[in-house]
């Protein structure tokens, strides 16, 4: 099994443009770079979320998906992570489009922040299209869109490279994974998957045309690692349907369903079992609003009449007879279901006799603010049904038996785990192996690592940038480790400044250096304190005279000597900020 170096930088070496003549006219040069296919994986590796591959035959390069991830709490103040969109600006003049498998964020979010600077078509479903002029809207001004509906069974060209989209089930409709014709044979790509062959919506995954393609020599496998840890199969989302109608049908009072605003099948459900149980739907969350308002006009979601009420007039419902269909399971301290855990909400009030169904799992690292918003919601006297044994939830990947399915259906002479923390892309390559593929024909790669793929061999021949990208509102950059060091001592320990002021004419000290704090300690009541703190910064500046170029010198003065103060007197470590006037 072939592991990148990691410390591998190989730089490759820019293109420069060239019209299709010209390109004609190298015809050597050309035939020679369509013998060879290079992945490069700007995101989805090693982390769950910020989806981006690049395809590389020859003069084209493709995109696959431009998704965001959410960060960790950790990262304070960034509101989004991108991925690092350098390489494909470097290389414009080559990218010849974006395809993208489904309209979730991880695989959309990023086409706002890339299309700014990057003028290229993009092939989407009909409700990924819709989804995406929806996240354009919203967080870019400047991105200029073009937007090309494709259908599963349509089939594009790009340059030297042909796309084929087919069907696969995921927890949204519109799905699909990818087969692409290059030069050097032919690569599928998964997006992500299951296979569930009652789909409340949508088609089943197209293992037809897999099989088909199984019978000759497929190229390159890239599959979904996302679940390969889970044994089995995925339940059918169907078998949620049981679980829900039981549940909303035995409930004393209000039922409030909190799922993604992204799981139109559940969203489905629910309208249906609220429907036969003549209940109300009343919808809050803006992002849950507006995914029904686009699946229905659409053409996903079938509204059954007189069921979808208006929020204005809960009031006016009896308690039995509604159902609230809200966002926030991940906890998201502005959602709806968050809001209404903290007695926020302007028109939900929770009261005992509630129902809350938590219709998703905790996404990694959102597991505590999950706990504390169903322990809210259970102090308010809800009875809330969350986890697995209550079946209220099945996730939209393929676990174990469903990857192994795919593989010996394709049988590729290469394959790459991909979509998955580095855990679940070895787990799968073990998989591989253990289904037939030839350990150093797979290749477990992160971020940026350029796999090389030749009739003969493969290999990681060079790195590009992907480090990660921050978002916060409508600006971007690259992951500043001092900034975010800076944030945390803030939001831990708080801040001091200190105001020394000299005279202009004589350099002479004014007044007492003026201490102000903000989130470390109350200088008002604190009084003993800050007047040691004051004692620190004279004796460390001196009460002499001052030349203008002190200025320097006495900042780094009055830091340390407040640093150490504060640290022997309180054991924490405010960030210190000096102001000095008059040098």
């Amino acid at each position: 099994m072939a592991m990148p170096d990691s410390n591998s930088r190989t730089n490759l070496p820019r293109s420069t443009k060239t019209s299709r003549s010209s390109a004609r006219r190298r015809g050597g040069r050309r035939k020679s770079a369509a013998r060879r296919l290079r992945l490069i994986p700007l995101g989805g590796l090693g982390e769950i979320g910020k989806n981006m591959m690049a395809l590389e035959s020859g003069d084209d390069i493709v995109v696959i998906d431009a998704g965001l991830m959410f960060p960790g709490e950790d990262l304070l103040g960034v509101d989004l992570l991108i991925p690092d969109f350098t390489f494909l600006f470097e290389n414009r003049d080559r990218v010849r489009g974006v395809v993208v498998t489904h309209g979730h964020e991880d695989h959309i979010g990023a086409l706002p922040y890339l299309l700014q600077s990057l003028d290229v078509p993009v092939y989407a479903s009909k409700l990924s299209a819709r989804l995406i002029a929806i996240e354009v809207k919203q967080k870019s001004a400047k991105a200029k869109l073009d937007v090309r509906e494709v259908t599963a069974g349509e089939r594009i060209t790009l340059g030297s490279l042909s796309i084929e989209f087919f069907a696969v089930c995921h927890s949204i409709p519109d799905a699909m994974g990818l087969i692409i014709h290059t030069p050097l044979g032919t690569v599928v790509h998964t997006g992500d998957f299951k296979l569930d062959h009652t789909p409340v919506i949508g088609q089943p995954t197209d293992l037809h045309s897999l099989a088909l393609l199984g019978t000759r020599q497929v190229l390159l496998l890239m599959s979904d690692s996302t679940y390969v840890e889970l044994p089995g199969y995925t339940p059918s989302e169907r078998t949620v349907a049981e679980s829900l109608e039981r549940i909303i049908s035995d409930a004393p009072g209000r039922v409030i369903v909190a799922t993604f605003s992204s799981l139109v099948g559940r969203i489905q459900q629910v309208l249906d079992i609220a429907a036969k149980s003549k209940r109300s739907v009343l919808i809050t969350g803006r992002s849950m609003e507006a995914i029904v308002k686009v699946a229905s006009e659409a053409g996903y979601l079938r509204i059954p009449p007189k069921t979808l009420g208006k929020f204005e007039k809960i009031h006016n419902l009896p308690h039995d007879r509604v159902v609230i269909l809200t966002t926030g399971t991940q906890g998201e301290p502005t959602s709806a279901l968050v809001r209404m855990a903290n007695r926020e909400h302007p028109q939900v009030r929770i009261v005992p006799g509630d129902t809350v169904i938590m219709s998703a799992t905790p996404i990694p690292g959102n597991d505590e603010l999950v706990s504390r918003t169903i322990d809210n919601l259970f102090q308010l006297g809800a009875n809330v049904v969350y986890g697995s044994m209550s079946r209220v939830h099945v996730h939209g990947h393929g676990s174990e038996e469903e990857l192994k399915t795919i593989l010996n259906l394709v049988r590729p002479k290469y394959f790459v785990p991909i979509h998955g923390e580095y855990r679940h892309l070895a787990k799968h390559a073990k998989l591989a192996a253990e289904m037939g593929v030839s350990l150093e024909n797979i290749f477990v790669l992160r971020n940026g690592d350029v796999l090389e793929l030749t009739e003969t061999k493969g290999k990681v021949v060079g790195k590009v940038a992907a480090g990660g990208i921050v978002a916060s509102g409508p600006m971007t950059g690259a992951l500043d480790l001092n900034m975010l060091r800076d944030r945390r001592l803030l939001s831990r320990d708080g801040v001091v400044v200190v105001t020394v002021v000299f005279s202009a004419e004589d350099g002479m000290l004014i007044d007492e250096p003026l201490i102000v704090s903000k989130g470390f300690v109350d200088t008002r009541s604190n009084g003993e304190m800050i007047r040691g703190a004051q004692k620190a910064v004279l004796a460390a500046i001196g009460e002499g005279r001052h030349a203008p170029g002190d200025r320097a010198r006495v900042e780094t003065q009055a830091r340390e000597a407040l640093s150490k103060y504060f640290y022997s007197r309180t054991h924490r470590r405010p960030v210190v900020i000096p102001v000095i006037v008059g040098l």
